[in-house]
Order: C-alpha cells, then structure tokens, then sequence
C-alpha cells in the first residue's frame, strides 16, 4: 500500500529583532532597557570631544602664559581632562556625560546597577584600545558585532550604554466623587472608562460629551448626567474618596 505523501515542512518565521534587552535586578526585578547603537554613541562622543577641545584648549592657552609654571599646568589640566573627563561625568551624573546627557543616553553596570568608578576607569582606559588601527575602527567593528551594541572597553568593564528613557507622568484626573458602576465592569471596559477620563482634558468640550455619551449608554445613564456619572465612576475604580 503506498504512503501518503509526506505534508511539505513550513519553516517557522524568524523571530523578530528585539532592540530591548532583559536585565533581572538584584532584587529579582525585570528592566527592559534599550541598548544604543554605534551612531547615537557616536554622536554623543563627538560633542564631548568637542566641549573636551574648547574646554582644555582654553585653560592651556591661559597657563600658558605663566611661563613654566604655567606650561605645567596646561599639561596636568590636558592629562585629567583627556582621562577623567568621562570617569567623573559618569559616576557623579547617573551615567552621562554631557554628550550623553544631549543624546538622551546614559551608561550603567550590565546588571542594572548605576555604573562605578571602577567600572567608568576600566571603559574608559581602554578606549585607546578601542581606537586602534585608528578612528575607533576595532571598537566601531564591536559595537557592531556585539548583540548588546558593546565596545572592548565596555566588555572588559561590564557596562551597558543605554537610552534613558523619560519618567512616567501619572496620569490626572478630573475631581469627581467616587460612585459604583451600575453592575460589575470587565477588566476591558474598566480600562476603556479609565483612559477615556484620563484623555478628556485633551478632547474638546463636544467630542468629550459625544464620547461620554457613548460609554455611558450600556451603563444606562442619562446623556445629561454621563459626564460626571463617568467620572465618578472612574474615582470608585480608583480607590480615591
């Protein structure tokens, strides 16, 4: 008796690519963070080689003209700028330096803890590493290389650059006092009451009742009273008084 013919294997889709990386905190915590690229890092160190050459030229120029006191300084203000410009920045300012701070980046330990000083020392004295045969070609090949976007320096200290993402605003409501729905709402049509309260400061005034009329309609509310029946309804849900 012959075989069926075998069904034609379907490859599965490939997965999607996932610019977020998963960090479990020391406190059993998940962070979703987003690891730079080679471009915006790249942008964010060409302006602070830029404030770095403005900044040290200026001071050694002025010491130089003290003379050999002077030229001494010049050097030791070339020296601490050059190597502890981005070790200060980033340990005494969550991570930025200025540059990073304009490009909304900021750099942190891979475990999500802000980034110390060994760890910034440890990045940052191996940048020159990074730069050889030269133009940053070795660590621009492992940042591109590299799933998380890291150079040598990074990979030797443990660190992650990251974008900083702005902070939540909670979200505001209008003053209401607190009523019981009708009957029992599902968790969807709690959600759709509270973002439609949420949102109505930016609605306008005839797209807010028009809106409320709609919501309040299963709920068997007048059209007059949906408004502040809806607030008060989302204030309940809340938990405020």
């Amino acid at each position: 008796m012959p075989l069926p013919p075998a069904s034609p294997r379907i490859a599965a889709p490939p997965a999607p690519l996932d610019t977020r990386a998963r960090i479990e905190t020391p406190e059993g915590i998940d962070l979703l963070l987003r690891p730079a690229g080679l471009v915006p890092r790249s942008l964010a160190f060409g302006l602070d080689l830029i404030i770095r050459v403005l900044v040290i030229g200026g001071l050694y120029a002025v010491f130089s003209t003290l003379s050999t006191f002077g030229t001494g300084l010049g050097m030791l203000v070339l020296f601490l700028g050059n190597w502890w410009y981005m070790v200060l920045f980033e340990v005494l300012n969550q991570g930025r330096s200025p540059g990073k701070q304009v490009m909304g980046l900021r750099v942190i330990q891979d475990d999500g803890t802000p980034v110390g000083w060994t760890a910034s020392l440890t990045r940052n004295l191996l940048r020159f590493v990074d730069m050889l045969p030269f133009g940053y070609c070795l660590g621009a090949v492992s940042c591109l290389q590299h799933p998380m976007f890291k150079r040598l320096g990074d990979l030797a200290a443990g660190t992650l650059v990251i974008y900083r993402d702005a902070p939540l605003t909670p979200p505001v409501f209008p003053d209401a006092q607190a009523q019981v729905a009708p009957f029992a709402l599902r968790l969807d049509e709690q959600r759709a009451l509270l973002e439609f309260v949420e949102r109505q400061a930016s609605l306008s005034p005839e797209r807010t009742q028009e809106l409320a009329a709609i919501l309040a309609l299963p709920l068997q509310i007048p059209a007059d009273q949906a408004l502040a029946r809806l607030n008060g309804i989302a204030r309940g849900l809340l938990g405020s008084p």
